[in-house]
């Protein structure tokens, strides 16, 4: 029998707790329990800001602030993808390719599940305030309009009380 190619399921990752958290529920839920095999191909995506897009002035000496910037948005893409190794690592899910991808996050992800053809886009709910959300625009809400496949909203539970 032929082995077919599997799925690829695409997880976008930043360095907050909501994308974390989709990242372990989504581990635990369709990879940890298949230990050998899973039945997605798993393809971990980190959207770094550019440097230019986080400070967004222009002004005089922008030019200056712009290389610390810069190292700083590799140190986190850096410590987010060594984090997120680590805890497939620790699952024993060791087929998993993480990659960084310079751009605003939603273009990122939309385009990384074109390039592999996923079949399925995890995504965590920010808990973005109201003026956050409408200026930001949500991440979750584009890729679900715009990405090509289907995508999986990942809501950390509410803490009670």
């Amino acid at each position: 029998m032929a082995t077919m190619e599997k799925p690829v399921m695409v997880v976008g990752i930043d360095e907050s707790e909501h994308s974390f958290y989709a990242l372990e529920w989504t581990i635990e839920h369709f990879f940890a329990p298949f230990a050998s095999n899973p039945p997605f191909k798993l393809l971990i995506v980190h959207a770094k800001p550019s440097a230019t897009s986080s400070i967004g002035l222009a002004g005089p000496g922008a030019a200056d602030v712009l290389p610390f910037v810069e190292a700083d948005l590799r140190k986190i893409a850096a410590r987010v993808v060594e984090k997120a190794k680590e805890f497939c690592i620790s699952k024993s899910v060791h087929d998993v390719t993480l990659e960084v991808m310079e751009g605003d996050a939603r273009n990122v992800l939309c385009e990384a599940v074109d390039k592999h053809q996923a079949s399925m886009l995890a995504v965590g709910s920010h808990g973005y305030g109201a003026i956050k959300r409408a200026v930001l625009g949500s991440v979750s809400d584009y890729c679900a309009h715009h990405a090509h496949c289907s995508v999986m909203i990942v809501k950390r539970p509410k803490i009670k009380h």
